[in-house]
Formats: structure tokens, sequence, C-alpha cells
């Protein structure tokens, strides 16, 4: 299988999560990965529900874990209702311009547009009606609603970026270890189908869903 990934042309990569461990559960180990393979990356991480207090200190904690390997980064956490953010469009657009006249990316990671959640949703179409010309890789959620969709672009990730992205989940996001998807097993088996899908050599992947991609 042909590969176009190439992290040393990513100059400045921007994470879009609608919640305080979206961006983990659906791109952290490709996180990993990028920073590892080029650390020069500028990343701009922006989360916009912060729940509670405890849930902005997971994020906070969290992002400070996955970037470790980040030589310049910037982390929001903003305060928007949690499950009413398309009643909130205005004012998380509003958002989304005041970073768009900041920060100019290469590579986006946003929601998948097709997610059931409407949060989910929001982020993802506001950011294809933010940036219209820039390459936009939607990461996927495991969760009840059973809207995983067919992903087509794959990252595969060594076994070692698998286990720290595991880890990492379940140290920093304690109030959510009590839900019954938020366990280890669930996060691993997501990484071995998409890494049997993608043939990837270390049997662990990341999938994408991508709208447009220009080579």
């Amino acid at each position: 299988m042909l590969s176009l990934f190439d992290a040393s042309r990513i100059k400045r990569l921007l994470c879009l999560g609608a919640h305080s461990d979206d961006i983990e559960i659906g791109a952290g180990g490709t996180l990993l990965r990028l920073l590892t393979e080029n650390p020069a990356i500028e990343v701009r991480w922006v989360v916009f529900c912060g729940a509670s207090d405890a849930r902005r200190a997971e994020a906070a904690a969290s992002a400070d874990q996955f970037l470790a390997g980040c030589r310049t980064k910037t982390v929001e956490i903003h305060s928007f209702r949690d499950g009413y953010l398309p009643s909130q469009w205005d004012q998380v657009k509003d958002q989304f311009e005041l970073i768009k006249k900041s920060f100019q990316p290469d590579l986006i990671f946003t929601q998948f547009r097709d997610d059931r959640h409407q949060d989910h949703r929001t982020i993802s179409d506001l950011a294809y009606n933010t940036w219209r010309d820039h390459t936009v890789l939607e990461y996927e959620i495991l969760k009840y609603d059973g809207d995983l969709g067919r992903p087509n672009v794959y990252s595969p990730i060594s076994a070692e970026h698998c286990d720290r992205k595991v880890q990492l989940l379940m140290d920093c996001f304690g109030t959510q270890r009590s839900r019954q998807w938020f366990t280890e097993d669930t996060f691993r088996a997501m990484l071995r189908v998409r890494g049997v899908e993608c043939n990837s050599p270390s049997k662990f992947a990341e999938a994408f869903h991508v709208r447009k991609l220009v080579i």
C-alpha cells in the first residue's frame, strides 16, 4: 500500500474537540506519531465544552501529556454547555473565526461529520465552514450510537504509541472510568480493528474520514 504521508511537511496542526477527551480518543495515537516524527510541529488544541472544573482540569492535564513532545503548543479550553452546542452556534462560530485569524493550519483534526452526537457534528460542520481549502481528517469515537461508518484514511501507529495512548486515556480521565465503554479493551479493540483493515505492521492503527483530498 502506497503512503502519501510526510510529517515533515506539516508545520501547523489544529486539533478540535467538542469534549475534553474527544481529540485523544479519536487521534491520540496519530498525534503521538506525528510529534515523534516532527516535534517542530506547532499545535493549536481547542476543546469547546469544559463541562466542570474537574473536566477542565482533566482536559488540560491530558493535552499536556499528549503534547509533551511538542515544542510549540497552545491549548484552549472553553466553557460551552455540554450537549447544547447546536443552540450556541453563533458563539461557537465566533471562536472559530478568532482561531482562523490567528492560526493557519496545514492539517486539521476534527469530529466525524456523520457522528450522531450533536456536539460532535457542530464542531465538524463549523470546521468545514471555517476552513474551506485545508486538509481535514475527521476522527472517530466509538459509542452506543453505532455510528462509526467506513473510514477511508488510516494511520498506522506503533505498539508503543498504542500503549501510550491507552494508558494516558485511563490515567487522565478519572471522571470517565465509570462509563461502561471507557475501558482499555475498548480503545485497544478499535486500534486493532483499524490495524487489521490497513494491514499495519504493528497491528494497530487509527482511522479517519476524508471528504476531499488534493495531492
